[in-house]
């Protein structure tokens, strides 16, 4: 049995701190289920934070601050931190929805929840956090053997990563402690602590401006205005949306009546690139352009053969070689193109020398 260690108390925070020890399986219990809660409520929710985490105070953490402040207690219920739960998002507008959820999630002890976020000073920083003191509801989780897992009060902390960190910086160089620290200190950790806030504001800024452009660009893709579009690889996965080769996959399979497997789309992406288009309307351009002469192309490839399965990136492939073959490029632009297709290798020539002899019996080619 471990030693029960005196920490020197009087005989009311002595008293705390026994019934901390008669309680603490509970508070471990609780623990559990409160964390088990909040994250399937995350969850649920599809609400991604950089993380959730819980602690219950330690003996001698406990011990200490009954020995500051003991008489303000009565008993081990009006220590509300004894189970601390910790959310840490990733911007400042999320710790209102997290707050939002813990609220659907718990009952609320309003007069004794704090908001950091509205207490500093104007001249000072401090750290912004929003506290809530909570206790499980009957409705939530009831255990007749265990009522005072209905009847503890526990703290859940809301902030951002940025605010997570001013805290613990503040704590290890002591910036709250009784040691008076000099003027010029205070004013350059209050200098940084307003650069932190300004960051804080400016991911959120940045977050929203981002959200404003993708659906921007959701927009012109669906109402097909293309030209107006950059290409990057968020655009051409709203264009893949659009599924622009099924339509030419689908009539090259039906050529051997083959089943078509799907690959992914993407590597085609710097392919795009390095063959100069700007915009998704380029891309567009060419699946109207050339679909005609790529299918005719297929036709030639794999109309004497039993093949009766096709990738997908067929479709875009050969819309490539007819891209490359109708701008005078020749065998010499196959081979720049199979290198950034299938990466360099000497069969790269031959196989651009076969699909140029093949590509010379169609119509485009005449006079190339």
């Amino acid at each position: 049995m471990d030693e029960i260690k005196d920490y020197g108390l009087d005989l009311h925070c002595q008293m705390i701190l026994d019934e901390y020890r008669e309680n603490l399986p509970v508070m471990k219990h609780l623990q559990t289920i409160v964390m088990e809660k909040v994250k399937e409520c995350l969850d649920n929710a599809n609400f991604v934070v950089s993380s959730c985490e819980s602690r219950i105070k330690a003996e001698a953490s406990l011990a200490g601050k009954l020995e500051l402040k003991g008489s303000k207690y009565e008993s081990l219920s009006n220590i509300t931190d004894i189970l601390g739960v910790r959310v840490i998002t990733f911007y400042i507008e999320d710790v209102d929805k997290i707050a939002s959820i813990i609220e659907g999630l718990f009952e609320i002890d309003w007069a004794n929840s704090v908001d950091k976020r509205k207490m500093h000073d104007l001249d000072s920083f401090g750290y912004n956090s929003l506290h809530y003191i909570c206790r499980l509801p009957k409705k939530l989780y009831y255990d007749e053997t265990q009522p005072m897992l209905n009847e503890i009060r526990f703290e859940v902390q809301m902030r951002t990563i940025l605010q997570h960190m001013w805290a613990n910086m503040e704590h290890d160089i002591g910036y709250k402690s009784a040691i008076e620290i000099p003027k010029e200190y205070i004013r350059n950790i209050n200098r940084l602590a307003g650069m932190m806030e300004l960051a804080d504001d400016e991911f959120s800024r940045i977050r929203g401006s981002i959200t404003d452009y993708r659906r921007s660009v959701q927009a012109l893709v669906a109402d097909g205005k293309l030209d107006q579009v950059a290409l990057n690889l968020d655009t051409y996965t709203n264009y893949l949306n659009l599924r622009p080769f099924d339509k030419l996959n689908k009539k090259i399979a039906a050529t051997n009546q083959a089943e078509i497997h799907q690959d992914t789309f993407m590597p085609y992406l710097e392919v795009f690139k390095n063959m100069g288009f700007k915009t998704l309307g380029d891309i567009d351009k060419m699946v109207k352009d050339y679909s005609e002469d790529a299918f005719k192309l297929a036709v030639l490839q794999i109309g004497g053969t039993d093949l009766d399965i096709i990738s997908s990136t067929v479709g875009p492939q050969d819309l490539c070689i007819v891209h490359v073959l109708a701008k005078g490029e020749g065998v010499f632009g196959l081979n720049h193109l199979f290198d950034m297709i299938y990466g360099q290798s000497e069969y790269n020539k031959s196989r651009a020398q076969r699909i140029y002899e093949q590509a010379s019996q169609l119509e485009f080619m005449q006079g190339k």
